[in-house]
C-alpha cells in the first residue's frame, strides 16, 4: 500500500522511536539485578522514544495538535487535527525483557481516528491504516479479521488489572461468563497489538476497560479497516472518551457483546 503523506510521516517516525527502543530493550536483561536501575532506564527510554516521535511528526506538521502519555496534551494551531502517542505501550513487558511492546502513533481529524500505526519493534511487524484505504502488516500484507462464527472456537483478548485497579472485579466476572463459551482468553499486556491481533485474525475479539486514548487510539482505525467492529463497553459511549473497548468480527461480536456487557 502506498499511503499518504501524513501516514508515511507516522510510520517513520515509528521505525525512528522503534529502533532506538530495541537498543534499549537489549540493556534491560543487564539491569534486572536492580528493579530500581531497571525501572529508571525503562522510564528514560519510554521518554527519550516519545521525544523522538515528537520531533519527526511536529517537524512534518507544526501546526497539528498532541496528546501523548509522557508529555500530555498540547493544542496546535489547527485545532481539528491531532496526533494521539503512546512511545511504550507494554511499558511492564519491556521492564521484564519480554519482547511484546510496540509504538503507537494515531492521527484524529474532527474527533475522528483517520490513520493509525502499531509498531512491534521486537518483530519488526508494521501494522497501519487509514480512513477508506483498508489495514495492512508491514509493505503487503493486507489485514482481515477472522472469519470465526463461532464463540467456542473463538480466542479472545484483554487486561487483567492490576495494582488494586477498581475494574478488577467487573474483569473477573466478564471472564467468568466468557471461559465456558469460549476457546481461550489472552493477557500479553500491550493493548495496542491486542487491537492489531483483531485486525489480523490472530484473535477473535478484544475487550478492556480502563484505557487511555493513546492506549488504543491507533488500534481502533486498524481494527475498523479490517473489517471489525469497535464499540465501548457501554454502547451510548465512545471508546475514546469512555476508556473502554469491546471489538471482534462481524459474525462474531453479537454474541461476545451480550457475554461482556452483562455486567
Amino acid at each position: 500500500m502506498v499511503g499518504s503523506a501524513n501516514l508515511n510521516v507516522m510510520m517513520k517516525a515509528a521505525r525512528k522511536a522503534g529502533r532506538s527502543l530495541v537498543k534499549d530493550f537489549r540493556e534491560v536483561e543487564n539491569l534486572q539485578v536492580s528493579m530500581k536501575g531497571a525501572g529508571d532506564f525503562v522510564s528514560r527510554a519510554d521518554v527519550a522514544a516519545e521525544e523522538i516521535i515528537k520531533e519527526e511528526l511536529m517537524a512534518a506538521r507544526p501546526t497539528y495538535g498532541w496528546l501523548g502519555e509522557e508529555g500530555g496534551g498540547e493544542e496546535g494551531k489547527d485545532p481539528t487535527r491531532r496526533w494521539i502517542v503512546d512511545p511504550l505501550d507494554g511499558t511492564t513487558n519491556f521492564l521484564h525483557g519480554m519482547p511484546h511492546w510496540a509504538v503507537s502513533i494515531a492521527l484524529e481529524h474532527k474527533g475522528e481516528i483517520v490513520a493509525g500505526v502499531v509498531f512491534d519493534a521486537a518483530k519488526d511487524e508494521m501494522f497501519y491504516a487509514e480512513k477508506g484505504e483498508g489495514a495492512w502488516l508491514n509493505d503487503k500484507q493486507r489485514l482481515r479479521v477472522s472469519a470465526r462464527s463461532r464463540m467456542i472456537e473463538s480466542v479472545f483478548a484483554t487486561g487483567i488489572p492490576f495494582a488494586g485497579r477498581r475494574d478488577l472485579p467487573e474483569t473477573l466476572q466478564d471472564l467468568a461468563r466468557l471461559m465456558p463459551t469460549c476457546a481461550g482468553v489472552r493477557r500479553w499486556g500491550a493493548a495496542s497489538l491486542d487491537l492489531a491481533y483483531v485486525a489480523a485474525g490472530r484473535y477473535d475479539g478484544y475487550w478492556e476497560r480502563g484505557l487511555n486514548a493513546w492506549d488504543i487510539a491507533a488500534g481502533i482505525i486498524i481494527v475498523k479497516e479490517a473489517g471489525g467492529f469497535v464499540h465501548a463497553i457501554d454502547p451510548s459511549e465512545s471508546v475514546i472518551d469512555s476508556g473502554t473497548v469491546l471489538c471482534a468480527n462481524e459474525p462474531i461480536f453479537d454474541q461476545f457483546s451480550k457475554v461482556i456487557r452483562q455486567s
